[in-house]
């Protein structure tokens, strides 16, 4: 099967009622990232920095995939679909994608604070201080903050290398390193980029701009990539 690579950002979450940071409405609003999101933060006041994902937690837990979301996981019954999202939600999970490598973390997941291999899935929306691991010291967000390692960006980018239709979505591609996928992907493949925001990549010329939302634009781009396949397997028969 043609392998599809597709590098997912909040624009496909923020159609599902997913609040993003940086928009006039986001979670930074009531919040500096310094107070909430960084190590600093953490060894600070860690009970803040709980409330604050717990909140995160508890509303993703009141929405649910939206149409780009399922449209993705309908690609999976034509082709070899990876996602490399940033998101830390579940959406795509829960919308039935298999194959989802987080780059920022899982919101619904924490690990311990002395053996970051030590991780577990949350039970209902909240962590709590006295929360411990099996090791017994205490479990944090299983999320990526500022100033950490963004870890999983080097199987990303070894599945950016092998794909065969590269698929950009609801991202500015000005998050690091994030961003830098797109170098990493074998020249001359198709490639799509679908936000009502979307600009040319430098460089990247072959690439296609779709200034669609997520939940219009990702539907229509996945049953033209059907068709396309369908037209082609009907060829080779």
């Amino acid at each position: 099967m043609k392998k599809i690579v597709v590098l997912t950002g909040a624009g496909i979450s923020a159609e599902s009622g997913i609040k993003t940071f940086r928009d006039d409405n986001g979670l930074w609003r009531n919040y500096r990232f310094e107070e909430v999101a960084s190590p600093q933060a953490w060894a600070a006041d860690p009970e803040l920095v709980l409330e604050f994902y717990n909140l995160r937690r508890k509303q993703l837990l009141e929405v649910g995939p939206n149409a780009a979301h399922y449209a993705l996981a309908r690609l999976q019954e034509f082709f070899d679909v990876r996602i490399v999202t940033q998101n830390v939600d579940d959406l795509h999970e829960r919308a039935g994608s298999q194959n989802v490598l987080h780059l920022h973390g899982e919101l619904r997941k924490a690990r311990s604070t002395a053996d970051a291999s030590l991780v577990t899935e949350i039970e209902g929306c909240e962590l709590k201080l006295g929360d411990k691991c099996s090791k017994g010291s205490q479990l944090r967000p299983h999320v990526v903050w500022f100033g950490e390692i963004t870890e999983n960006i080097v199987p990303a980018i070894a599945l950016a290398g092998q794909a065969e239709i590269f698929i950009i979505i609801g991202t500015s591609l000005r998050v690091y390193p994030a961003a830098n996928l797109i170098r990493y992907t074998p020249r001359g493949i198709p490639m799509f980029f679908v936000d009502p925001d979307a600009q040319p990549y430098p460089g990247f010329g072959e690439l296609q701009i779709l200034r669609q939302t997520a939940g219009s634009g990702v539907p229509e781009l996945v049953d033209q990539l059907i068709v396309n396949y369908e037209d082609h397997q009907k060829s080779v028969k």
